[in-house]
């Protein structure tokens, strides 16, 4: 049985948990972090020495943790050759949108925009940095739409791990209350898509208003 631990509406568990929905395979997932706590026990410590979620165990294995390192581990084991290329240049092609999706997407949108918009009480909120940290998002979201304008996914004609970790923060990026300029109908064609998924409607759609700071 793969195990999992980290909260439902934690983004990077999402990723971990849509990504396991989608490759049909069986979990158990336990609640740890924030409200509910948990992840700084000598139990979960010694799985993590960090303190983050997600975690994940596949039949009693040693512990993993980086929600990247997870879904790159998940889909070289139980994904297709569609999913998760076997030819090394074929998977460096999904590979090379994951990290993007990782390091520039999620770079800019998690920390500088969604934790300053909801996990920050609105008299500390600087409206001038969100504003530019919506614009730098933007120019990246620029690149996935000229790359969505001549693919129907992320990396290519096919679902990937790269839509995984790509689309698992576009429910936020599309939900909270931002000014997102210019319309990108690519993105919003591929958004759109992805919302059609049942894994993604279920384990992706997820309430966050618990982690919203206020005054």
């Amino acid at each position: 049985m793969i195990e999992v631990w980290g909260r439902r509406n934690s983004s990077n568990v999402q990723a971990v948990i849509w990504c396991l929905v989608e490759l049909n395979l069986p979990y158990k997932r336990y609640d740890i972090g924030h409200r509910h706590g948990g992840n700084t026990t000598p139990e979960f410590l010694a799985m993590n020495p960090n303190g983050t979620i997600p975690v994940l165990r596949d039949n009693n294995s040693a512990p993993l943790w980086e929600s990247a390192a997870i879904l790159r581990y998940l889909s070289s084991k139980y994904g297709n050759d569609t999913f998760w290329p076997k030819d090394p240049l074929a998977r460096a092609q999904v590979d090379k949108w994951a990290e993007w999706a990782k390091v520039n997407f999620g770079g800019n949108f998690s920390q500088p925009v969604f934790w300053q918009v909801v996990r920050t009480p609105p008299s500390k909120r600087d409206a001038v940095a969100i504003g530019e940290a919506v614009g730098r998002v933007g120019r990246v979201l620029d690149i996935a739409e000229e790359q969505l304008g001549r693919n129907r996914f992320i990396a290519g004609e096919e679902f990937t791990m790269a839509d995984v970790q790509f689309g698992h923060l576009l429910f936020r990026y599309f939900d909270i209350e931002i000014e997102r300029g210019e319309e990108r109908p690519c993105l919003r064609r591929y958004y759109e898509g992805l919302v059609e998924r049942e894994a993604f409607r279920e384990h992706v759609m997820v309430d966050y208003g618990e982690l919203r700071v206020f005054d």
